[in-house]
């Protein structure tokens, strides 16, 4: 557990080095605290957001968490009634802003306290409602209309984010949301056939593209049908050149760090949706295949996920902790 929670615990509260102008100093300005004085760590505003996630997370499944208090102290600091009306004036001016991946983290964050039965997180989801409306309101107007899903292997990747967005109004039981999700998920998804798996991966990806939409459609179809829609998107991933998206990516952390860590989520997030896909498939073909990989891949990504490298701390263990607790509610709820 308390590996788990080191690297959120420090990243949070480290304003710099930082994303906007590759800010080194508190000399740069603007300050990243000055405009988001909830996350502003991390080095970027979702990896903040899904750091948040990360502790609190930990909160709710771990009973007697060794640095309960210091997750406590940490996020009461930040979480303030004027701290989200500074977050929110910024979406005001900035409606782009972290379009869709960090919107996406932020309601997995809210659907985290929602799930945990507990006052602190009453208060800390209290406060953060204005916020939470605010992205909501985004997500419905600036996300869900668009005409086309973008995929690619990193933050703007759609189907990643709508895998959040429908996984937080089933969590939060709001059911105009999750209707307007799944609608959106059909319409860019469900005639998808002969997915060119062998592309992947096509840089320093932390998704798969493939895998992504998959795990996101077998939230929306039931078992019948994700089973053909199965059988028309993956050509046969035992054969050369498709089976390549069944091997983990290699990377040695030592001498290459740096963006090269971005394999090592690769790893970490194909092995979170093979086994999700393999559980919706049941004695489908693919389903042994994918959990074999998917053991595979979470092997690799964990041993190498606890780098010193801050371009790994700052975002990899909320990674982790996603896939070690895949199965504890609020992901993927049926």
């Amino acid at each position: 557990m308390e590996r788990l929670a080191a690297d959120p615990l420090d990243t949070v509260a480290t304003e710099f080095p930082h994303y906007v102008g590759s800010l080194e100093s508190p000399d740069d300005v603007p300050r990243p605290a000055e405009q988001h004085p909830i996350f502003y760590g991390c080095f970027d505003w979702h990896s903040a957001v899904h750091s948040h996630w990360c502790l609190v997370r930990q909160l709710r499944l771990f009973d007697d968490h060794p640095d309960e208090a210091e997750i406590v102290a940490s996020i009461d600091a930040r979480f303030t009634a004027d701290n989200v009306g500074r977050e929110v004036a910024y979406f005001d001016d900035n409606e782009g802003f972290e379009k869709p991946y960090g919107w996406g983290w932020f309601l997995q964050l809210v659907a985290e306290l929602h799930l945990w039965e507990d006052e602190r997180a009453d208060e800390w989801r209290s406060i953060l409602q204005p916020l939470e409306t605010r992205i909501r309101e985004l997500v419905r107007s600036e996300f869900l209309p668009q005409d086309r899903p973008f995929r690619v292997a990193t933050h703007q990747n759609s189907a990643f984010a709508l895998l959040r967005v429908l996984d937080y109004a089933r969590t939060t039981e709001r059911s105009e949301l999750e209707s307007a999700a799944v609608d959106t998920a059909r319409r860019f998804y469900e005639d998808d056939r002969d997915y060119p798996v062998e592309y992947e991966p096509l840089g320093w990806d932390f998704l798969s593209p493939a895998l992504t939409e998959a795990d996101l459609m077998r939230r929306v179809l039931d078992p019948p049908e994700f089973r053909s829609w199965v059988d028309g998107f993956f050509p046969d991933v035992t054969a050369a050149p498709y089976d390549s998206l069944l091997d983990p990516a290699q990377i040695d952390v030592d001498s290459e760090g740096g963006v090269a860590l971005h394999l090592v989520g690769l790893n970490l997030s194909k092995a979170w949706s093979l086994a999700g896909v393999a559980g919706a498939l049941d004695d489908h073909p693919l389903a042994e295949i994918f959990e074999k990989s998917a053991e595979e891949h979470a092997t690799r990504g964990v041993a190498q996920a606890f780098t010193d490298d801050y371009a790994g701390t700052h975002w990899l263990t909320p990674f982790v902790l996603y896939l070690l607790t895949r199965n504890e509610g609020g992901l993927a709820p049926q």
